[in-house]
């Protein structure tokens, strides 16, 4: 059975929710691999939204009947549980019986949340608010460092004392509460309540060993065996499996535009330390595929570099641009609520991302937001110190210094709202599509233009 992958290509909020929506409709499997609740995937179906934040999207399909949150992901209970109440407040059901989380995942507290502000506001008092990353708040990143610093608590060892007490776990928060009143102080944490924290009773149902349904579901099945001289059918599990993507590339820890990142794997490689188990095989079974979803233009919530970004101080003569994509794009985070930093549309990046990710196909998305703009420019090149780079930069000192290279395109003018066959886009959307495919060189498979689940352009 095919397996299908998709991932953010630029800063996060490309759209990705509405196509693990439609492939969701012919999924059994689908999977998150890293990342916590400061993602926001958005689905319009009948007029009604759902917001997916640390839940699989293919909940909201009922033919896909496992949703796994797998280990390099860090889940914040409460939330865990608010975002389940809000599914079924909007009428989905069986969702608590479709809903899996990895023994290896590791718990978010609440203690993490409380941390994760106080070190923000820290931040924003160093070099004039620039050493300020614009985190979500969530909690994300310090447990992700109390995971590597070895002293968080997977979900294995929350669960497994259900009847014995609450013994290492709760001796392993009560250490993480010591240390960081230590360092912050007991006035920093002031409302933090350390006995809120016992989930133990409400999760055991949720909580699975990971590794033996990922490898049953994804390795290649041997051929059959003979008996006699007749062909023998052997028992397997037979799954479409499909792994949502969180975050972006390039707010990946160790390929995104470092420090101004989250604190997981978001691209391919993350996809398999989080999801132990899943084989690389699967990726070649026929039908498969890792699809990168591209908005038509750029976006960016929170600190960090964005060399197309519309602002009077980088690009004053387009900067009207920019505020028009923000209104019309509605650019406001899903978790955090935010305005989004709106820009051209970057094809270095895009194209530093497929070389990172290996995607085989894009997905476009928004491309209807850009139906009344007279012109549309696209990045194509960077210049530093008069010479061309030939990759997307690691050195943010770099980023600060780089000129852009733009090609311009004359806007189409007409509304692409809706369409749904190629035939129907004007010639220029199509023109700027193929200009994508071909100066990236991989093929655009979907385009999305407009929010819908039925808006969507397939090739």
């Amino acid at each position: 059975m095919p397996t299908t992958l998709v991932l953010g290509s630029q800063w996060g909020d490309e759209g990705k929710g509405k196509l693990v929506d439609i492939l969701a409709q012919r999924s059994t499997l689908c999977c998150r691999a890293a990342g916590g609740n400061n993602a926001g995937h958005t689905i319009v179906v009948d007029n009604t939204t759902y917001d997916f934040h640390i839940l699989p999207s293919g909940l909201i399909n009922p033919a896909c009947t496992v949703n796994l949150i797998g280990a390099g992901c860090v889940v914040h209970v409460p939330s865990f549980f608010k975002e389940l109440d809000d599914l079924e407040r909007k009428g989905l059901t069986g969702v608590r019986e479709r809903i899996l989380i990895s023994d290896r995942a590791h718990v978010c507290f609440d203690l993490h949340v409380a941390v994760d502000g106080i070190v923000e506001d820290v931040s924003g008092k160093k070099d004039g608010g620039k050493g300020k990353i614009g985190t979500t708040r969530k909690g994300i990143g310090p447990c992700y460092a109390d995971k590597v610093a070895r002293r968080g608590v997977p979900f294995w060892m929350l669960v497994s004392q259900e009847k014995e007490g609450k013994g290492r776990w709760e001796g392993r928060l009560r250490d993480l509460e010591k240390g960081y009143r230590r360092l912050y102080g007991d006035e920093a944490l002031g409302g933090y309540d350390l006995e809120g924290e016992d989930y133990r009773k409400t999760l055991s149902q949720y909580v699975i060993a990971q590794t033996p349904l990922l490898a049953a579901a994804s390795t290649p099945a041997p051929p059959p065996p003979v008996a006699n001289g007749v062909v023998t059918l052997q028992e397997r599990p037979s799954h479409n499996i499909l792994i949502e993507g969180a975050n972006a590339l390039l707010l990946d820890i160790d390929h995104g535009t470092y420090p101004f990142v989250t604190s997981s794997n978001t691209g391919l490689g993350g996809v398999f330390t989080g999801l132990g188990g899943l084989s690389p095989l699967a990726f070649s079974t026929p039908g498969s595929s890792i699809i990168g979803v591209v908005k038509a233009y750029t976006t960016r919530v929170g600190s960090g570099p964005f060399p197309t970004e519309l602002t009077p101080e980088r690009d004053g003569g387009d900067v009207h641009y920019g505020e028009k994509l923000q209104k019309i794009g509605r650019e406001f985070g899903v978790t955090t609520g935010r305005r989004r930093r709106c820009g051209w549309l970057d094809l270095v990046l895009v194209k530093y991302s497929a070389q990172v990710n290996c995607y085989t196909q894009i997905n476009l998305t928004k491309l209807d937001i850009l139906d009344s703009f007279e012109e549309i420019r696209v990045a194509i090149g960077y210049k530093l110190d008069g010479e061309e780079l030939d990759t997307f930069p690691a050195d943010l000192d770099q980023m600060d210094r780089i000129e852009i290279v733009y090609k311009t395109f004359e806007g189409w003018k007409a509304e692409t709202t809706g369409c749904r066959r190629w035939e129907d886009l004007p010639e220029r959307a199509k023109e700027y599509v193929s200009f994508i495919e071909k100066w990236v060189g991989i093929e655009v498979k979907w385009i999305g233009t407009g929010p819908r689940r039925e808006d969507m352009v397939t090739r």
